[in-house]
């Protein structure tokens, strides 16, 4: 393995572990301060059990999320000295004020976790909420940093130097709302998806449902109603990809000849060699109407791209239609389970439907890790769009082999860690608090 391909893989190894830690940690404590509202005005002993139950998974995304986050901000160092370099000026504003969300998220977690019955009822719900809303505020900031790389704005780049750099203008780039709209989003999806999944499967067996069910509830009800509003927010961020990375967007529809009308592919299998598609389903003039609002509007082919500027086509397409194809099942979910909450009360307690939200555990973080590749791969060859390559910014230093395989064997082992303690903990809580959730329900 070249230690250019090394570092890459490192960087995604990185990234997909650290996301998922991300997310939960962004989403979770927004699932803990509604379950603690409810106990604050109902006193209803099983929401303040789900809230401390809760709690403790907060805490351990936290912790996770810090581990991880801080490898990965040494590896930007390590591994990308020469984009640190130039980048660091211009996009260091979005990670500093990172920084500052993730102290006031520390502090307020403390407050909340060791408040119970030293802090007023409200005042103590309420450091909840403000770790929330700075962990969410600290995932935006991030992908504003992100964005950049992919509508790099704030500077003006002449004879190989970055000049008239401003901060400000590089962190509130063409490509952050919609970038952070997608990503929030998606977080409260995958989050929402998978914390409903868990503890419908211990309603399935058996296992303390009055706790699990009403847990269940807060959980599928923010992860349906962000999956309804996911595809709002997918049209922006297709619609700013198409006019600000044409390349980007060729490439996640394998759209490989310049045309009017063009159709939007489903599925499929791209032959590069031959530029076509084969065994997709094809809808004439959707691409062009959700590219550029217009059926007719002409929809820029990879046969306009030079092919050393083209992104892995492949990899691109694949990833996009996993992302799309597993948004519209949860959306199609979350239907089904509005249907229930308005028409069908007694779907709510069907098995099938349960069992629906068990099967679909994995599938929000599945489409986010398959998203966050249509970003990164659908970029390259550029690791700033259109100013620096990805191969100019890597490490002269050899042997990033060796760092791969250590950082991937500390990234699995940590997420082994985290499951085992996750297991742990929902085994616990389905023991600990069965009597008082059943008394108290």
């Amino acid at each position: 393995m070249d230690d250019f391909l090394a570092a890459r893989l490192q960087m995604a190894f990185s990234l997909g572990f650290h996301i998922v830690f991300a997310c939960i940690g962004m989403v979770m404590p927004f699932f803990m301060t509604v379950a603690h509202f409810y106990w604050l005005r109902t006193k209803k002993a099983v929401f303040k059990d789900i809230t401390k139950a809760w709690s403790k998974g907060v805490a351990i995304f936290f912790a996770t999320g810090a581990v991880s986050g801080t490898v990965l901000s040494f590896e930007l160092g390590l591994l990308w000295p020469a984009f640190m370099e130039h980048a660091g000026p211009i996009f260091g504003m979005p990670f500093s004020l990172e920084g500052t969300a993730f102290f006031i998220e520390a502090i307020a977690l403390g407050f909340y976790l060791y408040g119970w019955g030293k802090l007023h009822p409200w005042f103590h719900w309420a450091t909840g909420v403000v770790v929330g809303i700075s962990g969410l505020l600290s995932g935006i900031l991030v992908v504003a940093a992100n964005a950049w790389m992919n509508s790099p704005a704030g500077f003006d780049y002449v004879d190989g130097k970055y000049l008239n750099i401003d901060p400000i203008k590089a962190m509130f780039n063409d490509a952050w709302f919609s970038q952070a709209l997608h990503m929030s989003i998606a977080a409260f999806v995958s989050t929402g998806f998978a914390v409903a999944g868990v503890h419908a499967l211990m309603i399935l067996r058996g296992r303390n449902v009055a706790f699990h069910s009403k847990a269940f509830k807060i959980a599928a009800i923010f992860g349906t109603v962000a999956a309804c509003l996911q595809p709002i927010s997918g049209d922006i961020s297709a619609k700013d990809v198409a006019e600000r990375q044409p390349a980007k967007l060729a490439a996640m529809e394998a759209h490989f000849h310049t045309e009017r009308n063009a159709a939007l592919i489903i599925g499929g299998i791209p032959d590069t060699a031959n530029k076509k598609v084969d065994y997709a389903i094809k809808i004439p003039g959707l691409l062009s109407f959700m590219a550029k609002g217009d059926v007719n509007a002409e929809v820029t082919g990879l046969d306009k791209i030079p092919t050393q500027d083209q992104p892995p086509i492949a990899i691109t397409h694949y990833a996009f239609q996993i992302m799309v194809g597993l948004g519209m099942v949860m959306v199609l979910i979350a239907l089904l389970y509005f249907f229930a909450l308005w028409k069908k009360k007694r779907w709510q307690d069907s098995r099938w439907l349960l069992k629906l939200f068990v099967l679909a555990t994995p599938l929000g973080f599945i489409a986010l890790e398959a998203g966050w590749t249509v970003t990164e791969v659908g970029r390259q060859p550029w690791i700033i769009h259109g100013v620096m390559r990805t191969a100019d910014a890597v490490t002269p230093m050899p042997g990033i082999a060796y760092s791969f395989y250590l950082f991937t064997a500390i990234y699995i082992s940590l997420a082994v860690i985290v499951s085992l303690l996750l297991y742990r903990q929902i085994t616990m809580v389905s023991k600990l608090y069965d009597s008082s959730s059943n008394t108290n329900s």
